[in-house]
């Protein structure tokens, strides 16, 4: 695997992290106004999936001596628009965004059309394109034939919880 690809990975891993230190001072406000959290074990789950995801593509990609190319460039494209989608979802939200379901009272809604013509979008235009992306920088065929079906498994549930979480505030 060439050098461009492990900092592409190194960027991806940075960049995914950064997002979690956003979450994590988010959350701390959240639990100081009284949010509560929902869905703890479904979280952890999808945190491993996500970690294990990224480092099955990352050793599918040194396994296959993934050179960048065309199809690493569609990815890595997809990868970008998906960080971009996560950074405009962070800042429409604000500081009720977190990677966990965190419910305060007198939680605000967004209404920003987003949000209405989307549903979840922080999932189908951030997390999905995301993992899609980096299966592809990789040509991490296995990893996107049998990490994304598993990882949207334990997302349907997630959302499932989130849902019925928000259900009583809208």
């Amino acid at each position: 695997m060439n050098t461009i690809l492990s900092v592409l990975f190194v960027a991806a891993v940075i960049a995914r992290l950064a997002s979690v230190a956003v979450s994590k001072r988010h959350e701390k406000k959240l639990r100081a106004q009284g949010a509560v959290e929902h869905g703890a074990l479904v979280t952890r789950l999808l945190a491993i999936a996500h970690i294990a995801y990224y480092l099955a593509a990352f050793g599918e990609g040194l396994v296959r001596e993934t050179r960048f190319d065309a199809i690493s460039a569609l990815g890595l494209v997809i990868l970008l628009g998906a960080l971009v989608m996560l950074v405009w979802i962070v800042r429409l939200l604000g500081p009720v965004w977190t990677v966990k379901i965190m419910i305060a009272k007198d939680h605000p809604i967004s209404r920003h059309a987003l949000f209405r013509t989307v549903r979840h979008p922080n999932y189908v235009l951030n997390i999905v394109p995301e993992l899609i992306g980096i299966a592809l920088i990789f040509h991490a065929w296995w990893t996107l034939a049998a990490g994304l079906p598993v990882y949207l498994l334990v997302l349907a549930v997630r959302i499932w919880q989130e849902e019925r979480a928000m259900k009583g505030m809208l």
